[in-house]
């Protein structure tokens, strides 16, 4: 049997279970003729070096942090969505005979896959989506073929497992990413052909992805984030890494805080994403994006996205998916609004409930 990455499109109501290497994010969603709801949500910080790179390192400690989110976010679903990173799998896209269905496009696929996979088939979870007609053949579809190492996939089933959570669905970031983009376009001045950059600037990664009409058409991710601007601060001010990020958030820094440490910083996230930008243009078509949009915690920073506005010449926006969704009454609206830059991800699998 093939693993689940895409999850088949029946609609399970499924908790966005977003792991990253600094905190886990839990979103519910509901939907109501055509508008999407907040049912609940919570964020809780990750003991240090419990993910690193986005791999699982300390399993139990990252199901205790899932559980303390659900508890905290006052949900009722047991079931969830949750994501592998771009880097840990492979896609290709190949050509199939049109008439076959699901279990003997399966059968074919497994006889298949190791021409296209380069691990031994039983380290990996392989999973494939129908994306449409091929272009070169009317008697073939194009299929999209995702295969990941059966590991990354079993750590995070066994965390949401230990936390009393049914994972219903695995996902690829990227593609999570891609159906939050949905949500936001509308508020973008872009038309469909506009080439979007959507970058996630979390705490240890920066993941770049560019979207043409609303479709993934690259992604890469760098080691860069907001621990960088907490590390800065225990060093300069002698505090913990505990009372740094504290500080970081509430404020009540020396007076040199802004100019000496969160100045520089800030220019070196706009160097990033240039960075991010040169790699894509290097390796596709286009030298230019028409829109980037700001993701992952650090973009709620004041002034970040003017500042990549006016550096990079190009108009910049921050990611807020739930900027047209109703608010259910127990959700923090405030505490929303400031974390939803860093929800793409976990909104992207909560969406996963709607097909």
């Amino acid at each position: 049997m093939l693993g689940s990455l895409f999850g088949k499109k029946r609609q399970i109501p499924v908790l966005g279970v977003d792991i990253s290497s600094s905190s886990v994010k839990l979103l519910e969603l509901s939907r109501s003729g055509g508008k999407y709801k907040v049912e609940s949500y919570a964020v809780a910080s990750l003991p240090p070096n419990s993910v690193v790179e986005k791999n699982i390192a300390e399993l139990e400690a990252v199901a205790e942090t899932i559980s303390k989110a659900h508890t905290l976010s006052k949900g009722k679903l047991k079931t969830g969505a949750v994501a592998v990173a771009g880097s840990a799998v492979i896609t290709k896209l190949i050509d199939m005979p049109a008439g076959l269905n699901d279990d003997n496009m399966e059968t074919q696929i497994t006889l298949e896959a190791d021409q296209y996979i380069p691990y031994p088939l039983e380290e990996v979870a392989i999973d494939f989506e129908v994306q449409g007609e091929s272009e070169r053949n009317p008697d073939e579809v194009e299929v999209l073929l995702a295969a990941c190492r059966r590991e990354n996939v079993d750590l995070r089933v066994d965390a949401l497992e230990m936390a009393d959570i049914t994972t219903k669905v695995v996902d690829v970031e990227a593609y999570a990413i891609e159906r939050a983009y949905e949500l936001i376009r509308s508020q973008l001045d872009c038309d469909e052909d506009s080439a979007v950059a959507i970058v996630d600037v979390g705490a240890t990664q920066t993941t770049l992805s560019v979207l043409v009409d609303g479709l993934t058409v690259y992604t890469r991710e760098q080691l860069f984030g907001g621990k960088q601007l907490t590390e800065e601060i225990q060093r300069r001010y002698g505090l913990s890494l505990e009372e740094a990020g504290l500080a970081k958030k509430q404020g009540g820094l020396p007076d040199d805080y802004e100019p000496e440490v969160l100045e520089p910083f800030k220019e070196a996230v706009v160097q990033q994403v240039t960075r991010s930008l040169q790699f894509f243009f290097s390796s596709s078509q286009y030298n230019d994006v028409d829109q980037i949009v700001l993701a992952g915690g650090v973009s709620s920073m004041p002034g970040l996205a003017e500042l990549v506005q006016e550096k990079l010449g190009t108009p910049t926006a921050v990611a807020n998916p739930f900027a047209d969704m109703a608010i259910a009454s127990r959700v923090n609206t405030t505490a929303l609004s400031n974390d939803a830059p860093a929800l793409m991800i976990a909104c992207g699998l909560a969406m996963r409930s709607f097909g």
